[in-house]
């Protein structure tokens, strides 16, 4: 039998299935980087490993009732929103220089 450390509820049940569907997306994502075909796959692939990290944090947040953990959450979201304008400025200036 399983021991419990408290009592289930829906949440908690809920915030455990999301958390394990999100770190197989982060996977996924994770191989989308190393195989994608071209440099914007690569991009946007990262962008969902940050906004899915995101994801893990709040949902950490949630089940172990810890409220601080937002803060970092936020922060890494503005690190990444940072982190994809400058590859998309990074493109832009590449095929810029291409045409050229």
């Amino acid at each position: 039998m399983i021991a419990l450390t408290g009592p289930v509820t829906l949440l908690s049940v809920v915030s455990s299935v999301a958390l394990i569907l999100v770190t197989a997306s982060i996977v996924l994502a994770f191989v989308r980087v190393l195989r994608g075909p071209s440099l914007p796959d690569r991009v946007m692939a990262l962008d969902m490993i940050g906004v899915m990290s995101v994801s893990v944090i709040v949902l950490t947040a949630i089940a172990s009732d810890e409220p601080v953990l937002m803060d970092a959450a936020i922060a890494l979201a503005l690190i990444s929103f940072l982190g994809t304008l400058a590859f998309a400025r990074f493109i832009e200036q590449r095929e810029r220089d291409e045409y050229e």
